[in-house]
C-alpha cells in the first residue's frame, strides 16, 4: 500500500515536470514499471524522465536541490527550444482561447490520439473575475494584459511560457505546452489572445 500511494504521487508529479519522490529509488522505480501499464494513447514511456526532470526530482528535506549553474543550463536549454511563429501572428482568437483554457479535456488513456486537448488552465489559475473555483498552484492570470502591457518583450515572454514553462522556472509545475506539443500553434495564439487581449475577460 505504501509503494502504491508513492507511486501515484510520483506519477501525477512525472506528468507535471518534477516529483514529490526520489526518482531514483530502484525499488519505486520498479513496482512504478510494473503499476502503469500503456493503455490506448497514455504509453508507458511517459514515466522516463528527460534532464530536466530528473534534476528537479533530487529532493533534500522534500524541497528540489538544484544548483544556480545547472538551473541556469537547464533553462538556457528550454528557452532555446522555444518555436515562435515564423509568420510573426502571436494573438488569435480570445474567445477560442477561453474555451481552451477552460478545458480539461485531452492525452488520458480514453481520448484518441487526434483528440483536441484542453489547456486545463483553470485548474492552476485565476482567469476571471467572474469564476467562483479555480486553482491556486500558479499566480493568478486576472488582469494579466492589463498590467502589462503588449510590448515585444511581454508577447515573446508569454509565447515563450506557454510553450515551455522550463525556460524562465526550471523546476516550474506548469506543463510544456508547445515543447511537449500538446496545444496546436494556433491553440498558443489563442491562449495568447485570452491573456493579452483588451476586450478579453481576463483583461475586464
Amino acid at each position: 500500500m505504501k509503494n502504491t500511494f508513492k507511486s501515484l504521487l510520483l506519477l501525477g508529479s512525472i506528468l507535471m515536470g518534477t516529483t514529490f519522490c526520489d526518482a531514483q529509488d530502484l525499488d519505486l522505480k520498479h513496482t512504478m514499471e510494473s503499476s502503469f501499464q500503456t493503455k490506448g494513447i497514455a504509453s508507458a514511456d511517459r514515466l522516463n524522465q528527460d534532464e530536466n526532470q530528473m534534476a528537479c526530482s533530487a529532493l533534500v528535506k522534500g524541497k528540489p536541490q538544484i544548483n544556480a549553474k545547472l538551473k541556469a543550463k537547464i533553462e538556457k536549454s528550454n528557452l532555446n527550444s522555444v518555436a515562435y511563429p515564423q509568420d510573426g501572428v502571436f494573438l488569435g482568437n480570445w474567445r477560442e482561447g477561453e474555451k481552451i483554457a477552460q478545458s480539461g479535456k485531452g492525452a488520458t488513456w480514453s481520448d484518441k490520439a487526434d483528440d483536441v486537448n484542453g489547456g486545463s488552465c483553470y485548474n492552476c489559475h485565476q482567469l476571471d473575475k467572474k469564476e467562483i473555483s479555480y486553482g491556486t498552484i500558479g499566480p493568478s492570470l486576472y488582469n494579466y494584459g492589463k498590467m502589462r502591457g503588449q510590448d515585444e518583450a511581454v508577447i515573446k515572454y508569454t509565447w515563450a511560457k506557454l510553450y515551455n514553462s522550463k525556460a524562465y522556472n526550471a523546476c516550474s509545475l506548469m506543463p510544456r505546452f508547445g515543447h511537449f506539443k500538446l496545444l496546436t500553434e494556433n491553440q498558443l495564439r489563442d491562449l495568447m489572445a485570452l491573456l493579452l487581449d483588451p476586450q478579453s475577460p481576463v483583461n475586464q
